[in-house]
């Protein structure tokens, strides 16, 4: 039986997943797809599939991939779909093919407990909290009886409890093979089950830090495979740009300082001078943030280079480091732990200096600013002949695929960011089978100030509560910024106890993402004001999400530091940087934004863009063209009737 006709076999109304998958359907978008993704995997090419929601996408891939009887890596955007795919997709396809593969799951190292780390924590014994010290307790029993180690498997320790970092190892501060607790490692047990598997999934960052970087001599798992398949492959630049560039964070020298501590008390307590210098390394990187009077922003180095009190402290940091570094070599015999923290600060010190003295023209320097930290990047402007070099040498099948890589029908933007070139690359483009025209609605209000105004974010919440009210709730606000999330929240939170309305305000940040998706689904006439983090890897299937309103088109700010400088080199190569790379990223995130709304065949929703350049300026027409064939309207009326068609109630006070 040739591919394409063992590939359709397996997708038939009779065939094996039609016997095994409750509600299945045929679908032929998910059948041709698969079957290009086989005849790929078969020459050894490259694809790049999108593929509209609803299309299947996930077992258009899969069934080939176990098929092929190769070493498969699957790579994606979130830890919620690397545990999906795991936990419920691949051993579907597996047990609906009756294929005997092996699969493994292989995380970052931060996800898993670190025995050595969380011996070295309790024995400290300093904590910020009794809930904190309850947290180490539990981890440390949950060590005790896990096999995989995996912190997703610990449910009573929260996601974001400031214990994780003590009781996990990072990339700088593991021992490897000296550390004493080397043969229990739970890391080292996961990559040893990947290396053993036929299909391995993985994330972006992992692919890029541990098989690209070639990190601990996961290098191994890349030569072996035949296939690599990248879901959610839009994300794939951004992440790229990451990790091919390098950065030092004042975060990474808090750390350093506080395990040289913890090493230094059981090996060098005799060296005082040890201690002093962790707690200046410190206080340098602590002042190095408080020199920079801006919070949550990226700034190009450019913009301090004359600031005086941001390069003093830069030169504090970089002589404390020094000194620091002087202190470990003395004592970094006593023990491995130590001898590892001067290796740290070896790296981080060379980091430091590239940064203050780069002037390599094709990369960028740049900060980000967060609330207590600060990192010092350096971030290459094209990754695309990087990427490239990693797609040569050993033949193996290369498929990108999402639900957003295109603008309209067209690759070019995406193929030229990765190096992908058109001679070498197939493309496939499969809309989603959902009736859009039928069970959505593109709504723009008219009146909508210019997107730039001061008041822009306060007529965004004006345009948008009378469709809130028509929905019945069951709404996202999706804004583009931290600063008009604030605003909308609020103003929409003064309108609802003005009014009587009674509908649940939710705003990102007030809860982890999960509980505030689970709060949102569970409540059912929710309205979740929300930024950056909702606009992907987000599913609310049904009535619950019902209404996605859009603040503005999400250009990224021009005045972003790495933007600048990739429109500066765009610009001195010719080409025009709004149309071939401003607006084609414009176009990705917007449809990712849409996605949001038709999650099941059987969803209903209205996509509102307050937006006015959607519809007033020239360009406004390709992104449009490039979101689902909706109904188009202006009038909130039509709005209103839509939602009152439903016969659920919608637009009636509650």
């Amino acid at each position: 039986m040739s591919d394409s006709s063992a590939v359709a076999a397996v997708f038939a109304a009779d065939g094996p997943l039609a016997r095994a998958i409750p509600a299945y359907r045929v679908r032929p978008q998910q059948l041709e797809m698969a079957e290009r993704i086989a005849a790929a995997i078969e020459g050894n090419r490259v694809l790049v599939a999108e593929a509209g929601t609803g299309t299947g996408k996930t077992f258009a891939y899969l069934a080939p991939a176990l098929l092929s009887g190769g070493k498969v890596i699957i790579s994606t955007g979130t830890k919620t779909l690397q545990d999906q795919l795991f936990q419920r997709d691949l051993p579907a396809v597996r047990e609906a093919l009756k294929v005997s593969a092996s699969i493994a799951l292989l995380k970052g190292r931060a996800n898993y407990v670190c025995h050595y780390h969380l011996e070295r924590a309790i024995g400290d014994g300093r904590f910020q909290s009794r809930a904190e010290a309850g947290h180490i307790r539990a981890i440390a029993r949950f060590a005790k009886t896990s096999k995989s180690g995996d912190k997703g498997q610990l449910a009573a320790v929260p996601e974001d409890s400031a214990v994780w970092a003590a009781a996990t190892s990072t990339r700088e501060n593991c021992l490897g093979q000296e550390c004493p607790q080397h043969k229990d490692c739970f890391v080292l047990a996961a990559r040893r089950q990947a290396l053993a598997a036929d299909i391995v999934v993985v994330n972006h960052h992992l692919f890029f830090a541990d098989v690209i970087l070639r990190d601990d001599g996961l290098g191994e798992l890349l030569p072996a495979c035949n296939v690599v398949i990248f879901d959610e492959a839009h994300q794939l630049p951004e992440v790229a740009g990451l990790f091919f560039g390098e950065s030092v964070g004042t975060s990474q020298l808090v750390d350093l300082a506080r395990d040289t501590r913890l090493e230094a008390v059981a090996a060098a307590k005799d060296y005082p001078p040890l201690q002093d210098a962790t707690r200046a390394v410190e206080k340098a990187a602590r002042d190095l943030r408080l020199a920079v009077a801006a919070e949550n922003a990226r700034l190009a180095a450019t913009q301090l280079a004359h600031d005086t009190n941001f390069q003093a402290a830069l030169q504090v940091l970089a002589e404390e480091l020094a000194g620091f570094s002087k202190h470990l070599e003395s004592q970094a015999a006593r023990s491995e732990g130590l001898g590892n923290c001067l290796q740290r600060a070896l790296e981080l010190a060379a980091c430091l200096k590239r940064w203050r003295t780069q002037e390599d023209a094709t990369q960028v320097r740049w900060l980000e600013v967060f609330s207590h930290a600060l990192t010092l990047n350096l971030t290459p402007l094209d990754v695309a002949e990087i990427f490239r070099k990693q797609l040569e040498g050993h033949p193996r099948a290369w498929i990108f695929t999402s639900a957003t890589l295109a603008v309209g029908s067209d690759f070019s933007h995406y193929r030229s960011e990765l190096g992908l070139t058109e001679a070498n690359t197939d493309c496939g483009y499969w809309g989603s089978p959902f009736d859009y025209a039928a069970n959505a609605l593109l709504y723009v209000p008219t009146g909508m100030p210019d997107p730039n105004s001061a008041d822009y974010a306060d007529a965004v919440m004006e345009a948008a509560y009378p469709a809130i009210v028509a929905a019945g709730g069951r709404a996202f606000v999706l804004c583009t910024s931290l600063r008009a999330m604030r605003r909308i929240h609020g103003q929409l939170q003064e309108r609802f106890a003005r009014d009587g309305v009674e509908f649940p305000l939710l705003l990102q940040g007030e809860g982890a993402k999960a509980e505030l998706l689970a709060r949102f689904r569970s409540l059912g006439n929710a309205v979740l004001v929300a930024s950056q983090s909702f606009w992907e890897g987000v599913d609310v299937r049904g009535e619950a999400l019902s209404l996605v309103v859009i603040d503005k088109l999400p250009f990224a700010p021009p005045d972003d530091p790495v933007l600048a400088a990739r429109i500066e080199q765009l610009r001195k190569a010719g080409r025009n940087p709004f149309m071939d790379y401003q607006l084609p990223r414009t176009v990705i995130s917007m449809k990712q934004g849409a996605g949001r709304l038709i999650r099941d065949e059987s969803d209903r929703g209205v996509l509102m863009v307050c937006d006015p350049r959607l519809v007033n300026k020239p360009y406004g027409r390709k992104v449009w063209q490039s979101l689902p064939p909706m109904r188009r309207s202006r009038e909130i009326a039509d709005v209103v009737a839509f939602f009152a068609a439903a016969g659920q109630g919608a637009g009636k006070l509650p």
